[in-house]
């Protein structure tokens, strides 16, 4: 599926995938519920921070994370089939501190086990420095390790037997993870040369290795058609900037653009990038931001609702997240700078959501399950639905989404995931974007 919408891009039709890059349940669980409805496949990706041996920030290895995924997709009611999984910046990142040897090692088991865990694509990032490598990686040389992380997918994936074997995806020219701290000057878009050099390394490399007709299996470069986003702003993608690349894809292999953090780009601008051949459209705070308004805006219900009734206690969701962010501020304090109410107010509200690594900390979750149990308990009245969840107040209204503040929480986020399905599908096909009564599940 993946690769045939790859090829029906490049045949003209404007076609895409939205790839998913999220650890959240909720988010992946919406994301797999739209897929259901919209009769398509989900597309879901972990990065080595997120997912990895050792169990990343998730606490999750590869296989883990696909015995999750697998478990949610059965519940939502989608086919096995239709779920695909793929690694993003698989490479030495996690463990660039170390000798370059080192790092590797650690990074082609990574590929490994995303491939024995059932990864279909896999986006080969061997870009960064590593402890012996001085400041920055030569080109050849970033291309050399992909080879090699290639050579130990190969390799997994025959031990695996049976499946389809590995698509890649290879480049590295993207935004910081996270998103640009800055959006003084627009970004400068890769040029149709530097995108030549770059398969023309990778090409070389991978035949070194003997991985020719693994070459022909990549599907994706990335490359920066100059989009980003900052905590407080967005670069637009401006058309006429990207028309050379748009119009310089090599004959073979036939492959796409993968653009990273299209995060909050217009719903116009995202189908013009599937148009002009940016069809791996690759999306993740803008869905944990989601998460984070509704969540909040339950809470503010919960408050008015609840907050002169004796024996109820109210949670207390932000200020646990606060707390959290303040005794951990490693996730956020590259990112955030200015005064202490500057800073307070990004954490709070930042298009950079910094806020996603802390909702597993455990007082988090107990204040979140307090959120959801008071208000099931209670149910609020549809006026302030209203007045806090307005789109979700008219979904209630036609019948398409019950009051459970679970089914509440997704579909304020299926409201992005939307988005990108309907930058990525056909203009003439398609149904009338509805959602369906959500049944009420255990977070």
């Amino acid at each position: 599926m993946l690769r045939q919408t790859v090829q029906a891009n490049r045949r003209g039709e404007a076609v895409g995938i939205g790839s998913v890059c999220s650890a959240h349940p909720w988010v992946l669980a919406a994301a797999l519920a739209e897929a259901r409805r919209d009769g398509t496949f989900a597309l879901i990706e972990s990065t080595s921070n997120q997912v990895n041996q050792h169990g990343g920030y998730t606490g999750q290895t590869p296989a883990a994370f696909a015995t999750s995924l697998r478990r949610l997709a059965a519940e939502v009611g989608l086919a096995p089939d239709r779920l695909l999984l793929g690694g993003d910046h698989l490479g030495p990142y996690p463990w660039r501190r170390r000798p370059a040897r080192e790092a590797m090692d650690e990074a082609c088991r990574l590929v490994r086990d995303c491939v024995l865990a059932g990864y279909v694509k896999i986006h080969l990032d061997a870009s960064m420095p590593c402890a012996d490598d001085g400041l920055r990686i030569d080109p050849e040389l970033a291309a050399e390790r992909a080879a090699e992380l290639c050579e130990a997918a190969e390799q997994a994936s025959s031990e695996r037997g049976g499946g389809p074997r590995p698509l890649y995806v290879i480049g590295t020219e993207v935004p910081a993870p996270g998103g640009e701290q800055t959006a003084a000057e627009p970004l400068a878009v890769t040029s149709p040369d530097d995108a030549r050099a770059t398969l023309e390394l990778h090409w070389e490399a991978f035949a070194r290795r003997g991985l020719e007709e693994a070459f022909e299996r990549v599907i994706g470069l990335v490359v920066q058609p100059g989009v980003d986003f900052s905590a407080s702003a967005v670069h637009d993608y401006q058309r006429p900037r990207a028309a050379a690349l748009r119009d310089s894809l090599p004959p073979t292999p036939e492959l796409v653009y993968e653009a990273h953090s299209t995060d909050y780009q217009r719903p116009r601008a995202l189908r013009e990038m599937v148009e002009d051949h940016f069809a791996i459209l690759k999306v993740g705070p803008w869905l944990t931001f989601a998460l984070r308004e509704a969540v909040l805006a339950l809470a503010a219900i919960e408050q008015e609702w609840l907050g002169g009734r004796r024996g109820v206690e109210l949670s207390r969701v932000w200020e646990a997240l606060e707390a959290a962010m303040l005794a951990d501020p490693s996730h956020w304090r590259d990112y955030y700078t200015g005064t202490e109410d500057e800073q307070r107010l990004a954490r709070k509200y930042a298009l950079s959501d910094r806020v996603r690594y802390y909702w597993a900390v455990p007082e988090v979750q107990a204040q979140v399950e307090r959120l959801l149990g008071n208000l099931r308990a209670a149910p609020p009245p549809a006026t302030l639905i209203s007045q806090f969840l307005p789109a979700q107040y008219e979904a209630l209204r036609e019948g398409e989404l019950t009051a459970d503040p679970l089914a509440l929480i997704e579909h304020r986020i299926a409201q992005v995931l939307r988005v990108y399905a309907a930058a990525c599908r056909p203009a003439t096909t398609g149904r009338a974007r509805g959602v369906s009564p959500t049944p009420s599940r255990t977070p």
